[in-house]
């Protein structure tokens, strides 16, 4: 099995299969990147197919910079992301399809409460901070590799790392208060059971 590096030259040299074991080998990653991004699999879907697509159009004009190839791709799909938010809305909650459907239906519901109350703060987030957390903690990029994707030095970007894990903090604070009194029983509900 050769190399990233060597498949990265091969596909540098228009070689179809080398690519494709690029593909198999970030599909996931980038896709689990883009959904979290984006929150509606479909559309997380397309733009990972024209993220894959736009990286074999510029495979020549790829340039290592002592980065991993991943960098590069997360980048293109940065980039995808951030178009896509400019030009729509956003979509659906996260927690549906991201919760394990043959756990428990009570852990189910109390996860599914959990994601959605993390998911509304994060998107409470000024993009740039969102998009930190996605990588440093949903995709487990290492600072090289979240600075490298976010074009920021590694100080920069754990200065932003920790206003954001802040920012968050304060906002599930909020929820997490706004949640707990719409989930206990009022003074008022408890007489009244027999």
């Amino acid at each position: 099995m050769p190399t990233e590096s060597e498949l990265v030259r091969l596909a540098m040299q228009r070689d179809a299969a080398a690519f494709g074991q690029l593909y198999e080998l970030h599909l996931d990653s980038i896709y689990r990147y883009i959904y979290y991004r984006v929150g509606n699999a479909t559309e997380a879907e397309d733009l990972t197919e024209q993220v894959f697509l736009k990286a074999w159009e510029h495979m020549a004009a790829y340039d290592e910079r002592g980065l991993p190839f991943s960098a590069w791709l997360y980048r293109v799909a940065r980039n995808a992301v951030i178009d896509y938010h400019r030009t729509r809305k956003p979509t659906e909650d996260l927690s549906e399809e991201l919760v394990d459907k043959r756990g428990d239906p009570q852990e189910t519901v109390e996860l599914r409460l959990e994601m959605a109350e993390v998911t509304a703060a994060l998107r409470t987030l000024p993009p740039e901070q969102q998009e930190i957390i996605v990588l440093r903690f949903i995709q487990g990029c290492s600072h090289a590799q979240a600075a490298a994707i976010m074009g920021k030095t590694e100080g920069a970007l754990r200065a932003l790392q920790y206003r954001a894990l802040a920012a968050l903090h304060q906002a599930l604070g909020r929820e997490g208060r706004a949640g707990a009194s719409m989930r206990q029983p009022t003074a008022t509900t408890t007489a009244q059971k027999p």
